[in-house]
């Protein structure tokens, strides 16, 4: 099972992102099944979220928090901590949204993508680094996820910035 662990703020879409990759998963193969979930204290914009996704070949029934994740990624780098490595199984991996270098993890400076197509959140940036680090899904099932599950007004932006994102990590 892949575990994925979304860290950001309320408001920043790792809920939403955490439910694309979801349904990016299960999109095209009916024999795999995904579960994402949030969690959070007082909803309010600003506030630190949570947010899971679980992917497998099998059903997924379990919907505890993640104790040990393949991926944490996280929406804002002040959400970053040096304990999040023991979240992390042995061969895990933190992606930051950061223009700063972290130790222990891979820095990405997807707000400067997010500007550049006048996204107000770098949520599917981070979900194309994602893709692009750990093809766990491919970029067309995360386009058929994008153009089933976000507004039609906003779905070419988002798409063009999650495909920078996926094209940034293989270059």
């Amino acid at each position: 099972m892949y575990e994925i662990i979304w860290l950001g703020r309320g408001g920043q879409g790792a809920f939403t992102a955490a439910k694309l990759l979801g349904a990016a998963f299960t999109i095209k193969n009916d024999s795999r099944y995904a579960l994402a979930f949030p969690s959070f204290g007082p909803e309010r914009r600003g506030a630190p979220v949570r947010a899971f996704t679980k992917l497998d070949t099998k059903p997924v029934v379990d919907r505890s928090q993640t104790e040990k994740a393949d991926y944490i990624v996280i929406l804002d780098d002040t959400l970053y901590s040096p304990q999040l490595q023991e979240l992390l199984k042995p061969t895990g991996k933190v992606i930051v949204n950061s223009k700063n270098s972290i130790d222990g993890a891979l820095n990405f400076d997807a707000d400067s993508i997010s500007a550049e197509f006048r996204l107000p959140t770098a949520n599917t940036i981070m979900l194309g680094l994602l893709i692009g680090l750990s093809e766990v899904v491919s970029s067309d099932e995360a386009v058929e996820a994008i153009k089933g599950y976000m507004p039609q007004k906003i779905q070419e932006r988002n798409i063009n910035a999650l495909l920078k994102a996926v094209q940034e990590v293989a270059e």
